[in-house]
């Protein structure tokens, strides 16, 4: 079995997270990001559940996840995982929609998967691109070109609170767990907020959100960790402030959901140079 390398590149200028998975076997619980995700596989089969819709997902198939689209996926034929994407800030995302299109505003993607797509080569291009430190002006274009088609044929506007925030029954719950991850939070409080027994709630915010209420607290968890980590912050530090009092929890949620260990994670936004990059093969702390 091959070993695993999993490499996250930062570009300054595209201010863009290019990442590759080469030789993986790891399950990714049902979880979301707070950025928009573009992916593509190069090798192995894996079965994709996003927005409770189920897929099987192979070589050249492109991947589209919003922010708040929740999605699991594992591998189903005994082979490892060869996979590449790019991770945009919707800041960043909002100002190419406007760059290409004339309009500001969130582009949203209702179609997860674009089956056997011809901007797989593309997208397999330009990640290489950032990946090697190509000169800007080339590797500009092409991201301009690649997003600029992705936009005209597969997305549809959205509202910011659409994006970063979806609308359902739970809203208050939902606001709750934003303003007090750092703190702890249990069941109750959150069952109370919606006048429902506890059993009650979990089913219907499971059923609603396609993930039970304490992943999604992990998981916001995590993202809040995440940019403490892009700032420097120490993960013992960032676990704090963010409602791990256990680091070995942290450390194991922050891997399972990101792929990379927290001081993996910090080590790409240390250094200065353009583009920040990161390679490391069978990590595990």
């Amino acid at each position: 079995m091959p070993q695993e390398k999993r490499t996250v590149t930062y570009d300054t200028v595209l201010q863009i997270e290019a990442t590759c998975f080469e030789g993986i076997l790891q399950k990714f619980p049902n979880h979301f990001h707070d950025y928009y995700v573009i992916g593509f596989i190069e090798a192995g089969q894996r079965h994709l559940c996003c927005k409770n819709q189920e897929s099987m997902i192979n070589p050249g198939d492109i991947l589209l996840f919003n922010p708040g689209d929740v999605h699991s996926c594992e591998q189903v034929d005994g082979k490892t995982l060869y996979y590449r994407a790019l991770h945009i800030r919707p800041e960043i995302m909002r100002k190419t929609a406007l760059e290409i299109t004339g309009r500001e505003f969130f582009p949203c993607f209702p179609q997860p998967v674009l089956y056997r797509s011809e901007l797989a080569c593309s997208l397999q291009e330009l990640h290489g691109m950032i990946c090697e430190g190509e000169p800007d002006f080339i590797k500009e274009e092409l991201y301009l070109f690649i997003m600029g088609q992705l936009i005209a044929e597969y997305a549809e506007p959205a509202s910011k609170s659409m994006i970063l925030e979806p609308a359902s029954l739970f809203k208050p719950v939902t606001e709750y767990i934003e303003t007090h991850y750092a703190q702890t939070v249990g069941l109750d409080e959150l069952s109370r907020l919606m006048n429902m027994s506890k059993y009650h709630f979990l089913r219907s915010f499971t059923r609603q959100h396609g993930i039970s209420p304490y992943s999604y607290l992990e998981t916001v968890r995590i993202g809040k960790a995440k940019k403490l980590l892009e700032q420097g912050v120490l993960p013992v530090e960032a676990a704090l402030q963010t409602g791990f009092h256990d680091q070995s929890h942290f450390s194991k949620y922050f891997k399972s959901f990101i792929g990379l260990t927290p001081r993996q994670y910090r080590k790409i936004f240390l250094g200065e140079a353009s583009p920040t990059h990161l390679t490391e093969r069978g990590a595990d702390e």
